[in-house]
C-alpha cells in the first residue's frame, strides 16, 4: 500500500478525531469512514486497519501493521491511547500534517517556478544560436560579408550545439536525472540540504523549516502530557536537517546536565531572541506547550513570507534576464547589418 502525503495524513487524524469528540468508537469510526471512503486504494487502507482494530483492539496496533504510517505518528497515537487523550492527539496531529504540507508546498513553489523560467531560457537561447542565427549569416553573405566579433562567437557556439547535439541532449538527461535524484530519494534530498547550507539565504531557509518542525512536534508532545526528554526523543525522528541535529543533540545533552528545557533551548542556540523569551515565560507560567504551538506558528508565517519574497524577486528577474539576453544576441547581428544596409 502507498504511504499517506502529509494532507492525506491531516484528513485521516482529523476524521478520528471527530469521531471521537462525537463520542464515537474508533472501530465504529473506521467503520463509517469505510462506507463513505470513494478510492479503491482507501477503501483497502481502511478494510485493513478495521480487521486488524477487531483483532487487537487497539488503533496504534491496527495502523503499525498496514505499515503506512510515520513513526512519530504512530508514536504519538499510542501515547493518546494510553493516556487516554486520543481525540485531543489526532486534532493535534491534523494540525501538525497541514504544517508539513504547507511548508512542502511552499519548498516546491519556491523551486518549480525558477526551474521553469530556466528551462524556458535556455530552449529560447538554444533556437536562437541553432535557428535564427544561421539565417542572418546567410544575409550577410547575400550582402557580400560575414558575421565578425561577438556576433561569428554566438553562431560558433549554435552550430557546435547543432554539430553536438546527442551530447548536449545526453547532458540533459543527466542534469534531468540529478533533479529528480535530488528531489525524489532521500539521499539526494540530504545532498541538496548539504549544498543549501553553504548559501547564506538558503541556510535561513532550511534552519526556519527545522525550527517549525521541531516547535510542532514539542508542542504536540508536551500537549500530550509528556515530559520534556521524552518528547524531545520523539521529536528527533522529525528532524532531517543535519545542521539542526547538532543543535537537538547538545540541548539533550545540557538537559541530561540538569539544565531545564526552555534554558537548554537558548543554550544550544535552537532558539533566540522573542523565540527564546517566550519559551521562558511558557516555562515559568506552566505553558510551554502553547508557547511551542505559536512559536511553530511564528515560523511558518517567516517561511512563508520568505518563500514569497523569494518570489517575488525570482520573477522579474528571470525575465529581465532573458530578455537582456535576447537582446544582446539579436543586438549583436542588428547593429552590424544596419551599418551594411545604411553604407549600401
Amino acid at each position: 500500500m502507498k504511504p499517506f502525503s502529509n494532507l492525506e495524513l491531516s484528513s485521516f487524524c482529523g476524521q478520528i478525531a471527530l469521531i471521537l469528540r462525537s463520542g464515537i468508537s474508533s472501530m465504529e469510526g473506521l467503520t463509517i469512514m469505510l462506507e463513505d471512503a470513494d478510492s479503491a486504494e482507501e477503501k483497502k487502507i481502511l478494510t485493513a486497519l478495521l480487521e486488524n482494530m477487531q483483532e487487537t483492539g487497539s488503533l496504534y496496533q491496527a495502523m503499525e501493521t498496514t505499515e503506512i504510517y510515520p513513526p512519530y505518528m504512530l508514536n504519538m497515537v499510542r501515547i493518546g491511547e494510553e493516556t487516554g487523550t486520543l481525540d485531543e492527539v489526532m486534532a493535534a496531529l491534523q494540525n501538525h500534517y497541514e504544517r508539513e504540507d504547507s511548508i512542502r508546498k511552499n519548498i516546491r513553489s519556491a523551486v518549480t517556478y525558477p526551474m521553469i523560467m530556466t528551462g524556458m531560457m535556455v530552449v529560447v537561447i538554444v533556437v536562437l544560436l541553432v535557428k535564427v542565427m544561421p539565417i542572418f549569416n546567410q544575409v550577410f553573405v547575400q550582402l557580400g560579408t560575414e558575421m565578425t566579433g561577438f556576433s561569428r562567437m554566438l553562431m560558433n557556439i549554435g552550430t557546435a550545439i547543432n554539430r553536438y547535439s546527442i551530447a548536449f541532449i545526453a547532458l540533459i538527461i543527466i542534469i534531468a536525472a540529478l533533479i529528480l535524484y535530488g528531489t525524489q530519494t532521500e539521499s539526494g534530498r540530504a545532498m541538496f540540504r548539504r549544498l543549501a547550507h553553504k548559501l547564506k539565504f538558503t541556510k535561513v531557509i532550511y534552519e526556519d523549516i527545522a525550527a517549525c518542525r521541531f516547535a510542532s512536534g514539542m508542542a504536540l508532545t508536551l500537549k500530550s502530557g509528556l515530559n520534556p526528554e521524552y518528547s524531545m526523543e520523539l521529536v528527533t525522528s522529525l528532524n532531517d536537517d543535519p545542521v539542526f541535529q547538532e543543535k537537538i543533540d547538545a540541548c539533550q545533552k545540557q538537559m541530561k546536565e540538569g539544565q531545564e528545557l526552555s534554558q537548554a533551548l537558548f543554550t544550544s542556540g535552537m532558539f533566540t531572541g522573542v523565540y527564546a523569551r517566550m519559551v521562558s515565560v511558557g516555562s515559568r507560567t506552566g505553558f510551554m506547550d502553547h508557547a511551542m504551538e505559536q512559536i511553530a506558528d511564528l515560523y511558518q508565517e517567516d517561511i512563508d513570507s520568505r518563500m514569497n519574497d523569494v518570489l517575488a524577486v525570482l520573477e522579474p528577474t528571470l525575465v529581465v534576464l532573458l530578455s537582456l539576453i535576447v537582446g544582446v544576441i539579436l543586438l549583436s547581428v542588428m547593429l552590424p547589418l544596419m551599418g551594411i544596409m545604411s553604407s549600401i
